[in-house]
């Protein structure tokens, strides 16, 4: 889609094309990032800045990611248990790499992001899909416990969603913590909850986010600074795994193993020390939520089907065709690009990503309206 969007600017004018398929943010990281890298290069001794370091990341850093995650969640988190990760790619694969043996199982819900397939097929596992409630995108937990099996070894749950920006809320995770203790009893194992969090902090109208380890013991959390500071190029993110973890020693072992031999070493050094320096600072998310406002309200009024998203910086959109394939082409016509939920494991819908400038917003609302005109949305 990023080819398609150059030969099209190249056709029609950059201003000219309306590219919502990628989840890139476009603010800003705050200004305390940069003011730490010019303090780190400056008062830090540059041959342990640049050097390395224990395979989990810095001990004060994982302190103080440790520390910032028992304030505001009241848990009790040491160094010990966070590892410091490329990214939370690398952290899934971390986790992946050293819970699964070929043939386990992992479940996931649809809609989901697509590389958790190739994740899971990484290890020899086989990912497994719970099908969407369209009608919610809350998790099908009575599916969940029907697909459960002996095989299965991990649950992975991406709270906020991408691509529905849908909020998992306290009561949900409550009963899937039921599920997934009634269900790991009688298969005579635990079964994981690996919960993918890179968008916890972009939420909106004063919705919470629970934190998982609160309610399920064997949680393991992924997370990753490319949202909430707007680093997405930088890789940094961690695993933390607490003391409730079933064998949690002998997994934070494997965790730090795992992230050698797949490659990544360690997390990089620079952004380590800069996350310890920024550790509760967030980027200004009230430029998603303008977005988010501006979009929805606008093509509700076009006659398309969605919700209104409560986290992370997408819209699910209903596809006004069958095929949504279709619809991304008619859109195309239209120079807007916007992903198929078929990407998604969720046919019949499109994501469009409202992580853009205002302005590129404003702009494409007449062609959205021109193709509610074609679908006679309107």
């Amino acid at each position: 889609m990023a080819r398609q969007n150059s030969q099209m600017a190249a056709v029609y004018g950059k201003e000219n094309v309306y590219d919502f398929s990628l989840g890139n943010p476009n603010v800003p990281a705050p200004d305390c990032v940069k003011q730490a890298i010019l303090d780190i290069l400056n008062e830090e001794d540059p041959v342990m800045v640049h050097g390395y370091m224990p395979n989990a990341g810095y001990v004060d850093v994982r302190t103080a990611v440790a520390e910032s995650l028992n304030r505001r969640f009241g848990m009790d988190y040491g160094p010990e248990n966070i590892l410091m990760t490329v990214g939370a790619a690398s952290g899934l694969n971390d986790i992946l790499k050293a819970i699964l043996d070929p043939g386990d199982q992992v479940l996931t819900f649809a809609p989901f992001f697509v590389e958790y397939s190739s994740y899971v097929k990484n290890y020899d596992g086989e990912l497994v899909a719970v099908s969407p409630d369209t009608a919610t995108f809350q998790p099908n937990l009575r599916e969940l416990e029907e697909r459960i099996s002996e095989k299965t070894k991990a649950v992975i749950v991406n709270n906020p969603n991408n691509p529905t920006g849908v909020v998992y809320p306290e009561e949900t995770i409550r009963q899937m913590a039921d599920v997934l203790e009634k269900k790991s009893r009688e298969i005579g194992h635990p079964i994981m909850l690996i919960s993918d969090e890179p968008y916890r902090e972009l939420v909106y109208d004063g919705v919470q986010v629970p934190y998982i380890p609160k309610f399920y013991k064997d949680t393991v959390v992924v997370y990753s600074y490319s949202k909430s500071l707007s680093l997405p190029g930088e890789r940094i993110g961690y695993l933390a795994i607490s003391k409730d973890v079933a064998d949690w020693e002998e997994l934070m072992g494997a965790v730090t193993i795992a992230h050698r031999v797949l490659g990544s070493v360690n997390a990089p050094s620079l952004m380590q020390r800069v996350i310890m320096r920024c550790v509760d600072a967030t980027s200004d998310i009230s430029v998603y939520d303008r977005n988010r406002t501006l979009l929805y309200e606008s093509l509700k009024e076009y006659g398309f089907q969605c919700m209104k998203p409560e986290g992370a910086f997408y819209l699910f959109v209903k596809s006004p065709a069958e095929d949504e394939n279709e619809f991304c082409q008619v859109c195309k016509n239209h120079r807007i690009l916007v992903v198929p939920g078929s990407s998604f494991f969720c046919p019949g819908y499109v994501r469009i990503s409202y992580c853009v400038s205002h302005e590129q917003i404003e702009r494409a609302l007449p062609a959205f309206k021109a193709v509610a005109e074609e679908y006679h949305l309107i």
